[in-house]
């Protein structure tokens, strides 16, 4: 087992160029199994409800109120996103969902998915450290995104974090790993035993190595511009989720 009292960020498979196009869908759908297992679209959807309860748009309010505005930054295969779409769905609230990534095999994926269970969801490529991703002047009610940030160098994670921050009108929610010799053990494992790819076999335990601790994604948000200070126009928290997560959301202040 690794020394992970600090991070050691090393090159994912996934993240190359030049990876083959069947290996990469193989690892997105193996990916997704370990989404599904350990909940990343419900982390996602406990913040994305409530706000819909408070906005008045989950059906219960005024008719013609507009659905929720969701981005999921750095999508993958659309898993979680649509994942969400299937939530919101069952629980009669009204999303319009914009999915980006910049990957076009994950995009590609991605439209199969949605297509497979029938999601309306509005597909886009883009790089998610470019400020303009999406649409220069677009702005979300949420923008929400899952196991992506252990990818950036810290920089590139407040560069991220003060982008999205800045672009989500109401309500910013981050989920990823979090860095431990438990989480290592079991990304080990869980990998093993949930996906037969080579790529999600190497990746996992170097995601969690690469992954930032609560206290560190913390300071990251501070750097951002998004901590508890009197002028950060975001209240934000970063607490533990099961198996060896965190969730950051960092809520617009009235």
């Amino acid at each position: 087992m690794p020394a992970l009292a600090s991070r050691r960020r090393r090159p994912e498979l996934m993240d190359q160029p030049d990876l083959e196009v069947g290996r990469h869908r193989r690892a997105l759908d193996g990916l997704a199994r370990l989404n599904a297992w350990s909940g990343s679209a419900a982390l996602v959807w406990r913040p994305l409800r409530r706000l819909a309860w408070e906005l008045g748009r989950d059906g219960l309010g005024e008719p013609t109120a507009r659905p929720l505005r969701v981005l999921d930054v750095a999508c993958g295969s659309g898993d979680v996103t649509v994942a969400l779409w299937g939530r919101a769905r069952r629980a009669g609230v009204r999303l319009r969902l914009t999915a980006l990534d910049g990957s076009p095999v994950a995009l590609e994926r991605a439209a199969e998915r949605c297509r497979h269970a029938g999601a309306e969801v509005e597909l886009v490529h883009g790089d998610a450290l470019d400020p303009a991703a999406g649409g220069a002047d677009r702005t979300w009610d949420a923008v929400v995104c899952s196991t992506f940030l252990h990818h950036l160098d810290e920089d590139e994670a407040v560069a991220f974090l003060r982008t999205w921050g800045e672009r989500a009108r109401r309500l910013l929610v981050v989920n990823d790993l979090e860095r431990s010799r438990a989480g290592w053990a079991l990304a080990v494992a869980a990998c093993r035993l949930l996906t037969t790819s080579d790529v999600v076999h190497v990746d996992g335990p170097r995601s969690v190595e690469g992954a930032f601790t609560r206290a560190e994604v913390a300071a990251l948000a501070r750097r951002a511009g998004l901590g508890a200070e009197q002028d950060s126009p975001l209240d934000v928290r970063v607490d533990r989720r099961f198996p060896f997560r965190w969730l950051l959301t960092a809520r617009r202040r009235a």
